[in-house]
């Protein structure tokens, strides 16, 4: 039981650790590191899609032959769509961008920011939850240490994230405190969408390949249409390419090691 609070927890917990970044950065965050650290989150992203949950949802429709690549695709697919639609229909807007995405709304900029990483944040709470509920449910060839291992990357990648969002609310005019509370807050929704998918996911075994596909069609979508425009932009994207290369490894070996 310890092992699964754990698991839930630690992804927040990086987010908690790199908002308080706030409290001790003078100054705003360099592009530079800036770019460095949002390869690094794809490469992490990447990585757990592939070696944690699109992987183990294909060995665990080996049975079906040929066709275990339907539940994969299939699921794979439905979470880019459903990421899709909740970046066409809830009000958000990107660091760095001043023209807001989804409906028009009355929303602060802060407001909209938080639900721009709130939208980020949700596959990566989805990716923890069916791992775990894969490593409940016995006979998925998914350990708990794997679920610990994408658990520990998620984090770790938060960590930057959570200073990422934090320092921007700073220089908007947030005092320290509301910038580390909404830095904080914007994880939130991990432990959440983990709690939520890990108690569905009991009730609906047979379709874990599809759970796990999904939850990597989610995550890619965020790294595809957000992470890896915001790194590329400008100068120095050669930057963001090496962080992804570090992260993508790092996630790789969690895996490998802890797995």
């Amino acid at each position: 039981m310890g092992g699964i609070v754990a698991a839930l927890l630690i992804p927040f917990a990086g987010t908690v650790l790199g908002a308080a970044f706030v409290f001790f950065m003078k100054k705003e965050m360099s592009p530079l590191l800036q770019k460095t650290l949002l390869g690094f989150a794809s490469g992490v992203m990447v990585a757990a899609s592939v070696w944690s949950l699109l992987i183990p949802a294909m060995e665990m429709s080996a049975p079906a032959g040929p066709m275990q690549v339907i539940p994969t695709i299939a699921g794979f697919l439905l979470g880019m769509g459903f990421l899709l639609a909740l970046d066409e229909w809830t009000p958000h807007l990107h660091l760095d961008s001043d023209a807001p995405e989804g409906p028009s709304s009355h929303l602060s900029k802060t407001t909209m920011l938080a639900l721009a990483v709130t939208l980020h944040n949700l596959p990566e709470g989805m990716a923890v939850g069916v791992v775990l509920a894969g490593a409940l449910a016995g006979g998925s060839g998914i350990s708990l240490a794997s679920a610990m291992a994408i658990a520990v990357g998620i984090a770790i990648q938060n960590v930057p994230e959570g200073a990422i969002i934090s320092m921007p609310m700073k220089e908007a005019g947030n005092s320290k405190g509301k910038s580390f509370l909404i830095g904080s807050l914007s994880g939130a929704v991990e432990p959440i969408g983990a709690l939520l998918v890990l108690l569905l996911s009991g009730l609906a075994v047979p379709v874990m390949p599809y759970l796990l596909s999904f939850a990597a069609g989610a995550m890619m979508y965020v790294v595809v249409e957000e992470l890896i425009p915001e790194a590329s932009q400008g100068r120095h994207s050669n930057l963001s390419t090496i962080g992804f290369a570090l992260g993508f490894t790092l996630m790789m070996v969690l895996d490998v090691v802890l797995g």
